[in-house]
């Protein structure tokens, strides 16, 4: 668990410091107080990323060039500290040279209101779940994904030239491709072992019969090389690449409609968490430890039953960190501190 976090210059904190305790930790406080922050904060630390922002530069205290986080984790100390510049990582009172070791230690799991958008948003949103599952399952998916990534940008790059040379371009298809196929290999494997808790956790969070399916929708054809060359024509007018992982998609079902069209709100929020509750229970079963939860103000969106029945299904064993503008929706009893949060002051009420 998650036993303390000191922040230096991180959002809208010049410092602070929290302790933890096992199972649920609210933080109560008005929009604005910097709640989700407080998540934020904890997501990197433990993961070197944000369950919230793709870069760590806006995460910088505005005036200041650099932020600074320490904790304990399981008895192990952690801090990372980050710049433009440098980055610097310490496990243990010993600064690595790589992440392997410091990230090997703690699995998160985000649940927030925006997490809707892995429903009715754009295919970019399903891919960032997997890869923050994948980032943490799979020691090879982080070079995969940035080999992968690095071949696109110079692909790319090289596409929105004036007169892009063919022999230039097809440079880069081996290492799209190579890296590209592995990739959504991982993917697949991710979402085959998703289906069985996530089609579980709905049922419970939903209450009801209902049935939700998740497949695996690559981003080009079986033969990618070959789907590559028949896109040229295409990529040559667009100015990008066309097909390949980038485009890779999770097709979600509900009684076998597409959910993103026929599924209410309400039923599209329990989809979400059922996806995230899954996150939990594959990190539990991979692990042998549940992870690190992280509840972002989300109870508020939901009605009297589906919070109950949510509170339920999450690892009992689990340490919760959750955000709220009030306590009120609270309809069981759930011990742990509560912190009241204003001004940048964080009190234990």
């Amino acid at each position: 668990m998650l036993s303390d976090l000191q922040l230096r210059h991180f959002r809208c904190f010049e410092s602070l410091r929290v302790d933890f305790a096992p199972g649920f930790n609210f933080f109560i406080g008005q929009n604005g107080q910097g709640k989700t922050s407080i998540l934020e904060a904890a997501c990197v630390l433990l993961r070197l990323q944000s369950q919230r922002s793709s870069t760590l530069a806006p995460l910088v205290r505005v005036g200041q060039k650099s932020f600074g986080l320490q904790g304990q984790w399981s008895g192990h100390g952690l801090e990372f500290r980050y710049s433009a510049l440098r980055r610097k990582l310490v496990f243990d009172q010993v600064e690595q040279r790589t992440s392997a070791e410091y990230l090997a230690l703690a699995r998160v799991v985000s649940l927030a209101n925006t997490d809707i958008e892995l429903v009715r948003g754009g295919s970019e949103f399903r891919r960032r779940f997997l890869d923050f599952l994948g980032l943490q399952l799979e020691p090879s998916y982080r070079p995969t994904l940035r080999s992968y990534e690095r071949a696109l940008r110079g692909r790319n790059a090289l596409l929105k030239a004036a007169q892009p040379r063919p022999r230039e371009l097809a440079a880069f298809d081996p290492p799209l491709l190579e890296h590209g196929a592995k990739l959504s290999a991982m993917r697949s494997a991710l979402v085959q072992h998703l289906v069985a808790p996530a089609g579980e956790a709905h049922r419970e969070i939903s209450g009801s019969q209902e049935t939700l399916e998740l497949a695996f929708t690559p981003g080009n054809d079986v033969d990618f090389a070959a789907d590559l060359e028949k896109s040229r024509p295409q990529e040559l007018r667009l100015r990008q690449t066309v097909v390949g992982p980038h485009r890779d998609d999770i097709t979600l079902l509900v009684d076998r409609m597409p959910a993103s069209q026929y599924a209410s709100e309400g039923q599209q929020r329990t989809i979400a968490l059922a996806l995230k509750i899954a996150q939990a229970r594959l990190f539990a079963a991979r692990e042998g430890t549940p992870p690190l939860l992280l509840i972002d103000d989300i109870f508020g969106e939901l009605d009297p039953a589906r919070r109950n029945r949510l509170l339920r299904s999450l690892p009992d064993e689990a340490q919760k960190l959750v955000t709220a503008t009030n306590i009120a929706w609270q309809e069981e009893q759930t011990d742990g501190p509560v912190f009241q949060l204003a001004g940048g002051v964080l009190i234990a009420a």
